[in-house]
Order: C-alpha cells, then structure tokens, then sequence
C-alpha cells in the first residue's frame, strides 16, 4: 500500500505541476511561462517526487514506465495492474482538481484543450498521426534508456532524478508542439476526460506508442546495457 500511495502522490504532482503550469501559466498574460516554462515544470515534477518517493516506490509515475522497467527485468508482472491503477487514479484526481480550480476563474468559458494530448487538428501545430506516433514511441523509448541507465547499480549513486528529471524537460522541449508531448498515459487519460470526446478518441495512441516504445528500451537496455 505505501508503494501504491507513492504512485498515487507522484502522479498527482506530475499532472498537477506539468498540466498546470500549461493551462495557469503558459500563455498568462505578459508573464508566460511559455513552451520553455512548461517543459521545466513537468522536469521539476518528476525531479522532487523521485526524491520524495521514488525510494518508496520505484517512482515511476507513468504506467510506460512501469512497463519498461518490466521489460528491463527491473520489476515483477505481478505489480503492473496496481501500479498503473495507482497512477491512474492520481492523475485524474490532479486534473479533477485542476478542472474545479480553472472553473471558478472569473468569467470562466471553457477548458479548452485543457492541455491534452493530439494529433492532426489536435496538435498544436498541425503535425499527423504518423509524426505523433514516431515521436510518443521514440521520446518514451529515450526516456527508458535514462531511467534504466541511471538507476542502474553501475550508475554514480543519488543522481538518477536529475537526469531523469533533465530528460522529461528536454522531451517536452523536443514535442510539445507535436503532440503536446505525452510519453505517459496516465497523464494522457486524465486530461483527455476533461477536454472532450475529440480527444478521448486520440488515446489509443497516447497508450500505444508510449508503452511500445517503453517495452522496446528496455529489452534494448536488458540485452545491451544490462551487463559488465
């Protein structure tokens, strides 16, 4: 149950902090934040709750993650349901909570896009489901290859939420304007609920590409990496 608490905790930070600063703070006014901005807020999310909680759990947030690491050989078949159930759950309550707070903005009109994830007309900018899907498979699978290799008991020690925060930062910098840059399903699903049928119609991709491209680093890790 504490894994499961650590799941739910760190998933709720990510979507909350990530999603957040798009929808608070990315085009306020004067003072935004912009795609930079964005970028570093989902970094900073991961960075501090792997600090808080990853010794807890793993800290992978993500359910791609928990099934590359899977893959990797890093963590047991029999944990994945609960995690990914942990994460789901910790995402849609951040972005349940985000939804009340944009709602009682003053002359509130509409979520909008809320900050999900698209492609074609739901991209930012325009890019097709072909672009979506090779940049949501290869993101993830990079994203894997951090995680795997700078947790890895050969790796320098007290480290690893550094680089794997820095990685989610350099991700979104790479996609947000393709995809709004998702490499998480959980983070995907939530927004996606709130924003619309046009976009819950989209998440099988969103699932697909980060998962493949999740399971695909970490055999890659596994056979290549893996080893003296």
């Amino acid at each position: 149950m504490k894994q499961l608490f650590a799941e739910f905790f760190g998933t709720f930070w990510l979507v909350f902090g990530g999603c957040g600063s798009a929808i608070f703070a990315a085009a306020f006014p004067e003072l935004g934040i912009g795609f930079a901005g964005v970028a570093l807020a989902f970094g900073l999310t991961v960075l501090t709750m792997a600090y808080a909680v990853g010794h807890i759990s793993g800290g992978h947030f993500n359910p791609a993650v928990s099934f590359g690491l899977w893959a990797g050989g890093k963590f047991e078949a029999k944990y994945l349901l609960g995690y990914i159930i942990a994460q789901l759950i910790g995402a849609l309550a951040a972005a349940a909570c985000l939804y009340l707070i944009i709602t009682n903005k003053a002359g509130f009109e509409s979520v909008g896009g809320f900050a999900a994830n698209g492609f074609g007309d739901l991209s930012p900018d325009g890019y097709s489901i072909t672009a979506a899907l090779i940049a949501e498979f290869l993101l993830t699978a990079f994203f894997l290859l951090i995680i795997l290799g700078s947790t890895n008991e050969r790796a320098p020690k007290g480290f690893a939420p550094i680089a794997i925060g820095l990685g989610l930062t350099l991700i979104h910098l790479i996609s947000i304007p393709i995809t709004n840059t998702s490499v998480n399903p959980a983070r995907s699903t939530s927004q996606a609920l709130f924003a619309g049928s046009e976009y819950t119609a989209q998440l099988w991709l969103f699932w697909l590409a980060p998962i493949a491209g999740a399971i695909v680093a970490g055999i890659i890790h596994k056979a290549l990496f893996d080893k003296e």
